[in-house]
């Protein structure tokens, strides 16, 4: 009963005070509850429970508590990692990280002069022309066919969909077994055929195409599916009063369809450029960046220079950042045309 009528005389109190003196009015009617013994340690815990509970429970202050898991995920696995590859940078550090010497910019100006690292950053950038066009335009072209939810549909949904839920080493070493030039399936009925033994991930000028095909038929069911939700939340009545007017399904699609999902081609054309920049797995299991370094990505080389046993953590801390930076101007430049589209 005291612990009610506390909580009562410090909630009338409260309202009957100005605001700036609510805090050391409510310490000093607790203290007085202690003093008299009608709060004890264990009802204190209780009503500080419940004056947390009420504290968080409003919608402007509940929501960070639910992003708090998020931020500090992403500070521990992002911030973090991103501010060590700047510092690590300027020094040269070995993998076991038990010396270090400060090198300043030598490692960013020895990048720019390596040419295996120029030749990952154009391998990057012919597997991203590839891959990133094909994903973009080819899932909006899938999508708008998906979008009526009828039992095919929502079958071959979920056939594009299932390589995403495989992880990329799964894909990579069935890929590589398929595409095996001994036993692999599809050189098998090549050979069936009479167009002879094709070595598809060790011939030059080829395996780059087999490679972001690999990645592209991976990845390729997430951007499918996020275009078909975006379709499907365009008003009927808009594709409706088109029909009426004698539109058909194309100048529908250019006219009502594509300028309706504007916002959803930017996110997927930015997150797959950044992702295609940034290839790693399905190249490290299928090629290893071979052959003659002709796959061999940015990150791959990255990974090799630092995990390899002439590694050097400050240089692949050079060129990580190196990458970073590219990959925030492609960003940038990308955002600013959607937000002038808009």
């Amino acid at each position: 009963m005291g612990i009610l009528l506390g909580e009562s005389d410090l909630q009338s109190k409260s309202r009957s005070s100005p605001r700036n003196s609510h805090c050391c009015e409510r310490l000093e009617l607790l203290f007085t509850l202690l003093n008299s013994g009608f709060l004890t340690s264990e009802k204190l815990g209780d009503v500080e429970m419940k004056a947390f509970i009420k504290y968080w429970n409003k919608p402007s202050r509940c929501a960070y508590l639910f992003l708090a898991p998020s931020v500090i995920l992403l500070i521990l696995f992002s911030v973090i990692p991103l501010a060590a590859a700047f510092g690590l940078s300027l020094f040269d550090v070995p993998i076991t990280m038990n010396t270090a010497s400060f090198v300043g910019l030598t490692n960013f100006i020895e990048a720019f002069h390596d040419e295996r690292f120029l030749n990952s950053l154009k391998v990057t950038a012919v597997f991203t022309l590839l891959e990133v066009p094909l994903q973009v335009f080819g899932a909006l072209v899938i999508a708008s066919f998906l979008t009526k939810n009828n039992f095919r549909n929502k079958l071959l949904r979920a056939i594009y969909f299932l390589p995403v839920i495989c992880s990329a080493t799964a894909v990579g070493i069935m890929w590589k077994m398929i595409l095996h030039s001994n036993i692999g399936f599809i050189t098998a009925v090549l050979q069936t055929m009479g167009l002879g033994k094709i070595n598809f991930l060790n011939t030059p000028g080829l395996t780059i195409f087999v490679v972001s095909f690999i990645s592209l038929w991976r990845s390729f069911g997430i951007s499918a599916i996020i275009y078909v939700t975006a379709i499907q939340q365009v008003s009927a009545s808009l594709y409706e009063a088109a029909e009426m007017d004698g539109a058909g399904k194309i100048k529908q699609f250019f006219h009502i369809t594509a300028p309706s999902i504007r916002p959803t081609f930017w996110y997927i054309l930015m997150t797959r450029f950044a992702g295609a920049l940034q290839i790693f797995d399905i190249i490290y299991i299928t090629t290893n960046g071979g052959p003659n370094y002709t796959t061999e990505s940015t990150v791959t080389y990255i990974y090799s220079r630092a995990f390899s046993s002439a590694s050097s953590m400050g240089y692949a801390s050079a060129m990580s950042v190196i990458l970073f930076v590219i990959i925030m101007a492609v960003t940038v430049v990308m955002y600013r045309k959607m937000n002038k589209e808009d």
